[in-house]
């Protein structure tokens, strides 16, 4: 059932909607947009009818039979639809669903704005929590350095110790001498 709608219901028409619109043919537009319309208010009213519906005898076969009356060219279904039903309908109502639409459409956008910015503003939040929490990170990180890690990471390794460490643990006749480097580093703390 579903098979056969899609492929009668959808495919079918899409490809001769595409010769249409290839062929240029007015005729032919006009045929295939009337089916489309139709169909896509068959289709609204299926997703109701489905869930009321669907317990009826042949309920499913007579939904394939509407999509073949609407497809016949004998029949001419949807543009008998269109044009006793639909098209007179739409045309007392069109003023009435433009400007519903034009609501619809600038509520939605007030919408998108207000919860586009109150999704930056919790965003920018977030981003400065994490940015404190990860100072706070760092900071400690770079706390549980120790003086040799330090000296590692300038390229100091030739001594293990570096100088700023032996001026507090030794008397100054016995300290090395620091490099130019390490004085400026520590500041006056030798002095």
């Amino acid at each position: 059932v579903f098979f056969s709608r899609l492929i009668f219901g959808t495919l079918y028409p899409a490809y001769y909607s595409y010769k249409a619109v290839k062929s240029k043919d007015i005729k032919e537009y006009v045929k295939w947009m009337m089916y489309w319309i139709i169909f896509a208010l068959f289709t609204t009213a299926e997703t109701f009818t489905d869930i009321f519906l669907c317990w009826f005898p042949f309920y499913y076969e007579l939904k394939i039979a509407f999509v073949a009356w609407l497809l016949s060219p004998y029949t001419k279904g949807s543009s008998l639809l269109y044009r006793k039903f639909v098209h007179p309908t739409l045309s007392s109502k069109e003023k009435e669903i433009d400007d519903c639409l034009i609501q619809a459409k600038d509520r939605s956008y007030d919408a998108l704005v207000h919860f586009g910015k109150r999704g930056l503003n919790v965003a920018a939040t977030a981003a400065v929590m994490a940015a404190s929490k990860g100072q706070g990170a760092l900071s400690e990180r770079l706390r549980s350095f120790s003086m040799q890690d330090l000296s590692t990471i300038r390229g100091d390794s030739s001594s293990t110790v570096p100088p700023s460490v032996t001026v507090r643990t030794s008397s100054k006749q016995s300290q090395p001498k620091p490099s130019r480097s390490a004085s400026e580093g520590t500041g006056s703390s030798g002095k």
